[in-house]
Protein backbone atom coordinates (compact mmCIF):
# COMPACT_ATOMS: atom_id res chain seq x y z
CA UNK A 1 0.00 0.00 0.00
CA UNK A 2 2.98 2.45 0.60
CA UNK A 3 4.05 2.17 -2.60
CA UNK A 4 0.64 2.26 -4.73
CA UNK A 5 0.56 6.18 -2.22
CA UNK A 6 3.63 6.92 -2.92
CA UNK A 7 3.26 6.04 -6.97
CA UNK A 8 0.35 8.22 -7.14
CA UNK A 9 2.33 11.10 -5.63
CA UNK A 10 5.13 10.93 -8.05
CA UNK A 11 2.26 10.79 -10.77
CA UNK A 12 0.38 14.06 -9.21
CA UNK A 13 3.81 15.58 -9.14
CA UNK A 14 4.81 15.06 -12.54
CA UNK A 15 0.93 15.82 -13.67
CA UNK A 16 1.65 19.38 -12.18
CA UNK A 17 5.14 19.60 -13.53
CA UNK A 18 3.67 18.49 -17.24
CA UNK A 19 0.55 20.88 -16.81
CA UNK A 20 3.40 24.12 -15.76
CA UNK A 21 5.50 23.11 -18.71
CA UNK A 22 2.74 23.45 -21.45
CA UNK A 23 1.22 26.68 -19.43
CA UNK A 24 4.54 28.34 -19.70
CA UNK A 25 5.33 27.44 -23.25
CA UNK A 26 1.82 28.29 -24.35
CA UNK A 27 2.21 31.86 -22.43
CA UNK A 28 5.88 32.17 -23.96
CA UNK A 29 4.48 31.81 -27.17
CA UNK A 30 1.94 33.85 -26.88
CA UNK A 31 4.22 36.66 -25.86
CA UNK A 32 6.77 35.80 -28.64
CA UNK A 33 3.76 36.47 -31.04
CA UNK A 34 3.57 40.48 -30.22
CA UNK A 35 7.80 40.90 -29.61
CA UNK A 36 8.45 42.52 -32.91
CA UNK A 37 5.10 44.42 -32.95
CA UNK A 38 5.22 47.67 -34.88
CA UNK A 39 2.78 49.86 -35.42
CA UNK A 40 0.82 51.67 -38.52
CA UNK A 41 1.32 55.78 -39.01
CA UNK A 42 -0.85 58.62 -37.97
CA UNK A 43 -1.92 57.59 -34.45
CA UNK A 44 -4.48 59.67 -33.25
CA UNK A 45 -3.14 58.87 -29.46
CA UNK A 46 0.44 57.13 -28.00
CA UNK A 47 -0.19 55.58 -25.02
CA UNK A 48 3.27 54.76 -23.01
CA UNK A 49 2.95 52.12 -20.49
CA UNK A 50 4.89 53.37 -17.02
CA UNK A 51 7.95 51.54 -15.91
CA UNK A 52 10.34 52.21 -12.83
CA UNK A 53 12.03 55.75 -12.14
CA UNK A 54 15.12 55.74 -9.69
CA UNK A 55 17.00 58.08 -7.98
CA UNK A 56 16.64 61.96 -6.98
CA UNK A 57 15.77 63.59 -9.27
CA UNK A 58 14.19 60.42 -10.60
CA UNK A 59 15.10 59.03 -13.73
CA UNK A 60 13.93 56.04 -16.25
CA UNK A 61 14.49 52.80 -15.62
CA UNK A 62 16.75 51.32 -18.60
CA UNK A 63 13.22 49.50 -19.22
CA UNK A 64 11.58 52.30 -19.20
CA UNK A 65 13.75 54.95 -21.15
CA UNK A 66 13.53 51.94 -23.78
CA UNK A 67 9.82 52.54 -24.16
CA UNK A 68 10.05 56.29 -24.11
CA UNK A 69 13.02 56.20 -26.75
CA UNK A 70 10.60 54.57 -29.20
CA UNK A 71 7.79 56.17 -28.48
CA UNK A 72 9.76 59.52 -29.36
CA UNK A 73 10.73 58.07 -32.53
CA UNK A 74 7.31 57.41 -33.59
CA UNK A 75 6.20 60.74 -32.56
CA UNK A 76 8.94 62.27 -34.55
CA UNK A 77 7.90 60.60 -37.43
CA UNK A 78 3.73 61.27 -36.42
CA UNK A 79 3.71 64.94 -35.11
CA UNK A 80 0.33 65.09 -34.70
CA UNK A 81 -0.49 62.33 -32.26
CA UNK A 82 -0.99 63.23 -28.72
CA UNK A 83 0.78 61.43 -26.28
CA UNK A 84 -0.20 60.09 -22.79
CA UNK A 85 2.34 59.05 -20.42
CA UNK A 86 0.82 56.75 -17.83
CA UNK A 87 2.22 55.83 -14.57
CA UNK A 88 1.99 56.53 -11.06
CA UNK A 89 4.22 57.04 -7.64
CA UNK A 90 5.53 53.35 -6.04
CA UNK A 91 6.30 53.30 -2.55
CA UNK A 92 9.74 53.15 -3.61
CA UNK A 93 10.49 56.18 -6.31
CA UNK A 94 10.27 59.96 -5.60
CA UNK A 95 8.25 60.94 -8.61
CA UNK A 96 5.53 59.66 -10.59
CA UNK A 97 6.08 57.40 -13.39
CA UNK A 98 4.40 59.64 -15.42
CA UNK A 99 5.84 63.33 -14.56
CA UNK A 100 9.52 61.50 -14.92
CA UNK A 101 8.35 60.48 -18.14
CA UNK A 102 6.93 63.91 -19.76
CA UNK A 103 10.02 65.97 -18.51
CA UNK A 104 11.95 62.77 -20.72
CA UNK A 105 9.91 63.60 -23.80
CA UNK A 106 10.33 67.45 -23.31
CA UNK A 107 13.87 66.97 -22.76
CA UNK A 108 14.03 65.25 -26.28
CA UNK A 109 12.01 67.22 -28.10
CA UNK A 110 8.46 66.26 -27.92
CA UNK A 111 6.47 69.92 -27.26
CA UNK A 112 4.22 69.91 -23.56
CA UNK A 113 1.56 70.83 -25.40
CA UNK A 114 1.06 67.32 -27.18
CA UNK A 115 1.73 65.69 -23.73
CA UNK A 116 -0.77 64.26 -21.39
CA UNK A 117 -0.01 63.00 -17.89
CA UNK A 118 -1.82 60.41 -15.75
CA UNK A 119 0.09 59.14 -12.74
CA UNK A 120 -3.14 57.55 -10.84
CA UNK A 121 -2.33 54.13 -12.19
CA UNK A 122 -0.83 51.60 -10.18
CA UNK A 123 -0.66 48.50 -13.26
CA UNK A 124 -1.13 48.54 -17.05
CA UNK A 125 -4.70 47.75 -16.50
CA UNK A 126 -5.00 50.95 -14.63
CA UNK A 127 -2.81 52.77 -17.31
CA UNK A 128 -4.79 51.74 -19.74
CA UNK A 129 -7.86 52.65 -18.36
CA UNK A 130 -6.88 56.23 -16.78
CA UNK A 131 -5.25 57.24 -19.97
CA UNK A 132 -8.72 56.14 -22.09
CA UNK A 133 -10.75 58.91 -19.21
CA UNK A 134 -8.02 61.60 -20.28
CA UNK A 135 -9.21 62.33 -24.06
CA UNK A 136 -10.62 60.51 -26.97
CA UNK A 137 -8.22 58.50 -28.35
CA UNK A 138 -8.69 57.62 -31.89
CA UNK A 139 -6.41 55.54 -33.59
CA UNK A 140 -4.07 54.31 -30.99
CA UNK A 141 -1.04 52.93 -30.62
CA UNK A 142 0.38 51.44 -27.00
CA UNK A 143 3.99 51.42 -26.46
CA UNK A 144 5.66 48.88 -23.28
CA UNK A 145 8.69 46.68 -24.05
CA UNK A 146 8.41 43.44 -26.62
CA UNK A 147 7.27 41.01 -23.51
CA UNK A 148 4.56 42.91 -22.41
CA UNK A 149 2.72 43.90 -25.98
CA UNK A 150 0.66 40.98 -26.34
CA UNK A 151 -0.92 41.21 -22.22
CA UNK A 152 -1.01 44.92 -23.50
CA UNK A 153 -2.82 44.73 -26.36
CA UNK A 154 -5.22 41.96 -24.67
CA UNK A 155 -5.78 44.36 -21.98
CA UNK A 156 -6.81 47.51 -24.25
CA UNK A 157 -9.30 45.30 -26.37
CA UNK A 158 -10.88 44.16 -23.37
CA UNK A 159 -11.26 47.85 -22.09
CA UNK A 160 -13.35 48.32 -25.31
CA UNK A 161 -10.23 50.31 -26.90
CA UNK A 162 -11.08 49.32 -30.38
CA UNK A 163 -8.61 51.03 -32.84
CA UNK A 164 -5.57 50.02 -30.98
CA UNK A 165 -1.95 48.98 -31.96
CA UNK A 166 0.92 47.67 -29.71
CA UNK A 167 4.30 49.20 -30.40
CA UNK A 168 7.12 46.76 -29.02
CA UNK A 169 10.27 48.24 -27.35
CA UNK A 170 13.29 46.67 -27.10
CA UNK A 171 13.83 45.33 -23.76
CA UNK A 172 17.70 45.56 -22.24
CA UNK A 173 19.92 42.44 -22.47
CA UNK A 174 20.20 42.81 -18.31
CA UNK A 175 16.05 42.61 -17.63
CA UNK A 176 15.30 40.11 -20.66
CA UNK A 177 15.10 37.06 -18.37
CA UNK A 178 13.27 38.18 -15.40
CA UNK A 179 11.35 40.60 -17.70
CA UNK A 180 9.98 37.58 -19.72
CA UNK A 181 10.03 35.51 -16.98
CA UNK A 182 7.52 37.69 -15.30
CA UNK A 183 5.64 38.10 -17.56
CA UNK A 184 4.76 34.83 -18.15
CA UNK A 185 3.24 34.45 -14.82
CA UNK A 186 1.26 37.65 -15.45
CA UNK A 187 -0.28 36.80 -18.23
CA UNK A 188 -1.69 33.73 -16.63
CA UNK A 189 -3.44 35.84 -14.44
CA UNK A 190 -4.40 38.26 -17.00
CA UNK A 191 -6.33 35.45 -19.32
CA UNK A 192 -8.41 34.80 -16.80
CA UNK A 193 -9.04 37.48 -14.01
CA UNK A 194 -8.00 41.41 -15.47
CA UNK A 195 -11.71 42.11 -17.48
Amino acid sequence: MPTRKKSKWKWGLLSFILIGLLYSLFSFSLILSCKDETAPNNADTVIILGAKVKGKPAKPSSVLQERLDTAIQYLQDNPKATVIVSGGKGSDENESEARVMARYLVNHGIPSKKIIAEDDSTNAMENLMNASHKTKLGKTVVVSNDFHIYRAKLLAKRLGIKNSHGLAAPTPPSAKTISYAREVLALGYAIPFEW
